[in-house]
């Protein structure tokens, strides 16, 4: 335990402040780093999928994740209207990933969950986080933003607080489980500090973060926009718990030190990332 603990510091000793390097300095640098991890968390859903005898098109599936981050980016800083010509690039991968289920696989190799892997991780680990981009680069505002920084880490630290409170207070109270059968370890403590803490710092960081850099939050869309990111968040981390479950794993890989793998890391935030987009549109933040 201790050293475990030992190469979880080690590890965020370095991480934490190059990942704060590169939030702030946003555009593509963000978006290749975002690149690598939807990747890196393709990659351990697909290796999930092999483990229940299903075996998805991986090339294809960790280029779209990849790519994924970077049109987001590339996107948000072009003037011409992108949404139908997206829908068609989309429309095209999903029938090349088609062919090459029934081509490579033919029936005997599954390829209706082979396609139904591929498209699910591509979206799930690759174009989810890359609503990161979203919030970082709402309209006018460029690289090196400390406004982009900040709307960006909103939703980051609510939920790393969010966790870290969860987990504090399951650890000392316990008591009854939440989902003890999605997610054995957490109770119902657990979730209701992530609650309660995750709100007050929504507040918090609205009225001494948001409002100082030019996006001012009320009260009560603060409120809203924490609980939503407290529920959305445990949502997710429940779903990841349950991928992990079906397949007899701890975590999803050892690639981080201490701390598991990509999907480990990421699960609450490939959900909260896309609702705190849409929150901040709702109420005019970015």
């Amino acid at each position: 335990m201790a050293g475990n603990l030992t190469r979880r510091i080690a590890f965020s000793t370095v991480a934490i402040p190059a990942a704060a390097a590169l939030i702030y300095l946003g555009g593509w640098p963000l978006a290749a780093l975002l690149a690598v991890a939807g990747v890196l968390g393709v990659r351990e859903v697909y290796d999930f999928a092999a483990l229940t005898g299903v075996d998805p098109l991986r090339r294809t599936g960790m280029a779209a994740a990849f790519i994924a981050p970077l049109a987001t980016y590339w996107a948000k800083g072009s003037e011409v209207h992108l949404a139908e010509p997206a829908l068609y690039l989309g429309a095209v991968w999903l029938i090349l990933v088609v062919m090459l289920a029934a081509w490579r696989r033919g029936p005997a190799g599954r390829p209706l969950a082979v396609v139904a892997i591929t498209v699910f991780g591509a979206l799930y680990a690759g174009s989810l986080p890359g609503f990161a981009v979203v919030l970082r680069h709402p309209s006018g505002v460029g690289p090196a933003s400390w406004t982009g920084m900040a709307l960006l880490f909103f939703p980051l630290a609510l939920t790393w607080i969010g966790d870290t409170a969860a987990m504090a207070a399951g650890t000392a109270i316990g008591g009854p489980k939440l989902a003890p059968t999605l997610s054995p370890k957490k109770t119902w403590a657990g979730a209701v500090a992530a609650f309660l803490t995750t709100e007050l710092v929504a507040v918090a960081y609205a009225a001494w973060i948001l409002g100082p850099v030019g996006r001012p939050v009320s009260v009560s869309e603060a409120l809203v926009m924490g609980a939503a990111i407290s529920v959305v968040g445990q949502v997710g981390d429940i779903s990841e718990s349950v991928f992990k479950r079906e397949v007899g794993v701890k975590d999803s890989s050892a690639l981080i030190p201490g701390h598991g793998g990509v999907l480990d890391r990421f699960d609450s935030l490939y959900f909260v990332l896309p609702v705190t987009a849409g929150l901040f549109r709702l109420f005019g933040v970015a």
